[in-house]
């Protein structure tokens, strides 16, 4: 019994939820997203909430069961009020800054890392230490700034790099004399 897909998904105020021909459209203020439904679950739209039952008790309708239901219900939030993450730049001269349609982020290389910006996601810069992604998809959102993290992952000895605005970095001691 999935824990996660026996809850319905609530549908907010402004958000409207259909489905067809086995895709499941969401549109709200910020944006539209489209899921294609696995054949394993029934998907049903009623009384201003989404609920997803399995077809059968197979293990692969089981684990749809809760898979559906969490992407359902993080569609319905991306449209609503949308994801974000925030990521740190921690270096001496290390920064970044929006160029019309690309992220230029100084990491300490001989040359700028030139980042294009995806049109599904907005990227802002408050500060020049700091990299602020939004966007619809919580699935592009992540990736995003996985992508731009990739550039120069936090280091152990000085911390030196790009992380997440909540993650912690394991430091070690350096080598002594």
């Amino acid at each position: 019994m999935s824990r996660i897909g026996k809850n319905p998904v609530q549908i907010p105020q402004g958000v409207q939820v259909s489905i067809a021909d086995g895709i499941l459209t969401a549109q709200g203020k910020l944006g539209k997203i489209s899921l294609p439904l696995s054949e394993h679950v029934e998907t049903t739209v009623e009384d201003n909430q989404v609920v997803v039952k399995p077809k059968s008790q197979a293990v692969a309708s089981r684990t749809m069961w809760g898979t559906t239901r969490a992407l359902v219900a993080n569609m319905v939030q991306g449209v609503s009020t949308g994801f974000s993450k925030t990521l740190e730049i921690t270096g001496t001269g290390f920064r970044a800054s929006v160029q019309g349609s690309n992220l230029v982020i100084n990491l300490g290389f001989s040359h700028d890392v030139v980042y294009p910006i995806p049109s599904d996601v907005k990227i802002t810069t408050p500060r020049p230490t700091a990299i602020t992604v939004e966007g619809v998809s919580k699935q592009r959102v992540g990736q995003v700034a996985l992508d731009i993290r990739s550039f120069r992952p936090p280091e152990p000895y000085k911390g030196k790099g790009v992380r997440y605005d909540n993650e912690t970095i394991r430091r070690k001691e350096g080598k002594k004399k």
